[in-house]
């Protein structure tokens, strides 16, 4: 972590803190407690599904996400066209299929 320029001044007390009370983590943070540079944070950042909003991402909503991708026949990883379904773009997901706090935020705003 110390040798990548871009996570300097991001300690890992503090994140794990903001972890343990349940608050976002931006793609620094995000990257010091997954322990991986900043520049692969900012890649998962960019994945189709992946639990960001507006740029940051809570700790669980990871956790729950990369279960997901780990299981190949969980429902959120059919293709369309097999077993006559489709998955939406995360984008598009309805608020019932979304994470539970990215759900409760995105209610909120609405």
């Amino acid at each position: 972590m110390s040798r990548d320029k871009q996570l300097r001044g991001v300690t890992l007390q503090a994140v794990r803190l903001k972890r343990d009370r349940d608050q976002a983590l931006n793609v620094k943070e995000f990257a010091v407690l997954a322990g991986f540079s900043y520049s692969v944070a900012r890649q998962w950042f960019q994945l189709p599904g992946f639990p960001v909003i507006q740029g940051k991402v809570f700790w669980q909503d990871f956790v729950l996400w990369r279960r997901d991708q780990n299981q190949p026949n969980s429902p959120s990883n059919i293709i369309a066209g097999q077993n006559g379904t489709t998955q939406l773009p995360s984008s598009l997901k309805p608020l019932n299929q979304l994470p539970a706090r990215a759900a409760r935020i995105l209610s909120d705003v609405r």
